[in-house]
């Protein structure tokens, strides 16, 4: 059988704010928001579904951030060392292994690894303690999901 053609469109990443992490993204990847829906009746006021997307010619992935009502961030590396702890919501470290493993992270490009992880914090993001490569760093947005930049 000749495999039919299927090809990835996006990233989505569970988060209890929707909106509020697109506009983290948004700003840190310079790109748009093009979607952002409010909560539904019964959901809580943060809840809903954003989605940033490359504007027309400008080669990028789109993200789509999705409220999960029992999001409990990830912990990184797997397990997490008892001395690194792991990120909260609040970004407060807890000590001990987290409840919940990553699943997976964005790996973003940089061209300047010093000035991108200056500017990443400028955002919101936080850097991991864990820092395992010399030309990766790993950063935490401001709900917890690992992403690394490098050169």
């Amino acid at each position: 059988m000749t495999p039919p053609r299927i090809r990835g469109t996006s990233v989505s990443i569970s988060t209890p704010a929707p909106r509020a992490l697109a506009e983290f993204y948004a700003r840190l990847l310079d790109l748009e928001i093009t979607v952002a829906e409010g909560a539904r009746e019964g959901e809580p006021v943060d809840a809903g579904w954003a989605q940033i997307r490359p504007v027309e010619g400008r080669l990028d992935m789109t993200l789509n951030f999705e409220w999960d009502e029992h999001y409990v961030p990830p912990a990184w590396p797997t397990p997490a060392p008892s001395h690194l702890g792991w990120p909260s919501v609040s970004g407060e470290v807890s000590a001990g292994p987290a409840p919940q493993q990553v699943m997976a992270h964005l790996d973003l490009w940089a061209e300047d690894l010093s000035a991108s992880v200056a500017w990443a914090i400028e955002c919101g993001a936080t850097e991991h303690p864990h820092q395992p490569q010399e030309n990766v760093r790993v950063m935490v947005d401001p709900h917890g999901h690992p992403f690394c930049l490098f050169t």
